[in-house]
């Protein structure tokens, strides 16, 4: 395909988005300093009833740097959040990152087993938690290199409603809030650390196109757990980017419904790093509930919503939300799986803003590609590349595919990772000549627009959720009943997809859903559980013995359809 065709898309940007952006080079956590600088008064949040200025966010950020510096934390050690959206996540997450060092974003749903497997990995060398997984952190920390475990409550902010809490939780396991931990040497109370620390500035050399900010955990294309390595550049370019595209947005202006997690890459760069570079204030809750989101955007009048489609659905198919003010949405930004053309055109009619789909990934910090907010959008497109991002279609045999060609997306810019860490195998294998490939199939129309039509990977996107069959099925073969496991993702109305297992026992063994089911959930977060079971006799498979997960999909399809 020829350059001119490739770029094709640039000639549909509105005049108010650049070509290209002239990026700052400088740390992701100067946005933090700039905005306590500019507008030290300014909200930077509020929670549940409490607010906090960007001045008090960032002397609160400098006194755990410190702390931690004190505690030895050197510049590239790693240090991990396991936390849900609440002050304490954004405070910790830039005082890492104003001490030097890297952040590694942790699930609070992690299971011990797929806690211990992110710790062991990326050796980090200490942790702020909610104290909730305190005991789970605790169970793993032998196998780690875990040298310090600082742990929060959401209480140490404000009295917090359990069932707020208890998503990020099993309720079985941790039944009062009023836990017994045994602060020390080595468990630290994040709030004693904020009133002793001092905030000083922390002279810290940083190169924002080599020191990696954040390692952010995902299959990527091949389906095991690694650590993407993202710069400080990185994060802030795909920031910038995300500031371009939300031209008509005013620095200091603006209000943002922070329900999207900030331990995933997408509402970490898209409403976390965003708010605070353009000095808006973020509305944060700490899961998605549809009442509760009408209630805070009537209430508190948000101008900014970037979300799943669940959270829309969710919105929309609530029996009361005819009653609630939602006329303050400019702008949403829709992503981690497809957004059907219904729910935009609904979403809108009630809130007269605009809803648009986009498309990124981990690798990619992780937006490349969008519909136009204010101006031409395609309905089951996923827009057009960001500016400075290039974009192309790949075929099987090695060269560049024709006009509505369907072949496998590749993605070039400055939001693509540095790597894989320390597997140089696999980055060699997602990263070719600087171009990242993405493992998902699609094509470009003739005007530029791209589209998504299947993922080379298996993975499933369950409510806004990456998950990779492997790990699943790998829990399956475990237990003693089961012979063959496969988990696919099957069609659902509301989470988009949802995991359904495929399994054929040992013979003469026994074992029911609901066993199944307490088993899962043992060892797997909520959301990786599949949802359905089905017993079988055997499974299709091809010639050499390997299932036919494409066979087990396709029927699932046919099910829906009818």
């Amino acid at each position: 395909m020829a350059e001119t065709m490739q770029k094709k898309w640039l000639s549909l940007y509105p005049e108010e988005i650049p070509h290209q952006i002239d990026y700052d080079e400088k740390p992701l956590y100067a946005y933090l300093q700039e905005a306590a600088q500019k507008q030290p008064h300014k909200i930077a949040f509020h929670f549940l009833g409490k607010e906090m200025s960007y001045a008090q966010v960032y002397e609160s950020a400098l006194k755990l740097a410190n702390e931690m510096r004190g505690l030895g934390l050197q510049k590239g050690d790693r240090a991990a959040v396991m936390l849900p959206n609440c002050p304490q996540a954004v405070i910790s997450y830039y005082a890492i990152l104003l001490a030097g060092g890297t952040v590694v974003q942790t699930n609070p749903l992690y299971t011990e087993r797929e806690l211990e497997h992110q710790l062991k990995d990326a050796k980090v060398k200490m942790i702020v938690c909610v104290d909730l997984v305190y005991a789970r952190v605790m169970k793993v920390k032998g196998n780690t290199s875990l040298e310090h475990v600082i742990v929060t409550g959401i209480k140490d902010y404000l009295p917090f409603p359990k069932n707020l809490l208890y998503p990020f939780v099993q309720r079985r396991e941790y039944p009062d809030l009023d836990l017994n931990i045994p602060y020390n040497e080595m468990t630290h109370k994040f709030t004693a650390l904020i009133k002793r620390g001092q905030a000083n500035e922390i002279d810290v050399e940083i190169n924002p196109k080599k020191d990696i900010a954040l390692l952010q955990y995902t299959g990527g294309t091949t389906g095991l757990a690694k650590g993407v390595m993202l710069t400080h550049f990185n994060l802030t370019a795909n920031t910038q980017q995300c500031r371009a595209w939300v031209h008509k947005a005013e620095d200091g202006e603006e209000v943002v419904l922070a329900i999207l997690p900030f331990f995933h890459v997408y509402g970490m760069t898209v409403v976390m790093n965003l708010s605070i570079m353009t000095r808006a204030k973020m509305l944060i809750m700490p899961k998605f509930d549809p009442l509760d989101a009408l209630k805070t955007i009537q209430k508190h009048k948000p101008t900014l919503f970037p979300g799943a489609p669940t959270m829309y659905i969710g919105i929309l198919n609530h029996p009361d939300a005819g009653g609630y003010d939602l006329s303050s949405i400019d702008a949403c930004i829709s992503g981690s799986a497809a957004l059907p053309n219904e729910v935009q055109q609904q979403f809108e009619k009630i809130t007269k803003g605009r809803l648009v789909e986009g498309y990124g990934l981990t690798e990619a910090s992780p937006v490349t590609h969008a519909n136009f907010i204010w101006g031409n959008r395609v309905s089951g497109s996923i827009g057009v590349p960001w500016p400075d991002t290039d974009s192309k279609i790949m075929k099987e045999d090695g060269t560049e595919a024709e006009i509505k060609e369907v072949g496998e997306l590749c993605i070039k810019g400055p939001q693509v990772m540095q790597g894989y860490w320390n597997r140089p195998e696999d980055t060699a294998e997602t990263l070719k000549d600087g171009w990242l490939y993405t493992g998902d199939m699609g094509y470009m129309d003739e005007n530029g627009y791209f589209y998504i039509v299947d993922r080379k990977s298996d993975m499933i996107i369950a409510g806004g959720f990456n998950i990779y069959p492997r790990e699943i099925e790998e829990v399956l073969y475990e237990h003693e009943a089961i012979e063959e496991a496969v988990a696919v993702g099957v069609p659902d109305e509301y989470r988009g997809e949802t995991v359904k297992a495929f399994i054929v026992l040992k013979e003469g063994a026994q074992v029911t859903e609901e066993e199944l089911d307490e088993y899962c959930r043992k060892h797997l977060a909520a959301y990786k559980v599949p949802r359905l079971y089905e017993f079988r006799d055997e499974l299709p498979k091809t010639m050499v013995g390997k299932v036919l997960k494409r066979a087990l999909i396709e029927e699932e399809k046919e099910k829906a359809n009818k």
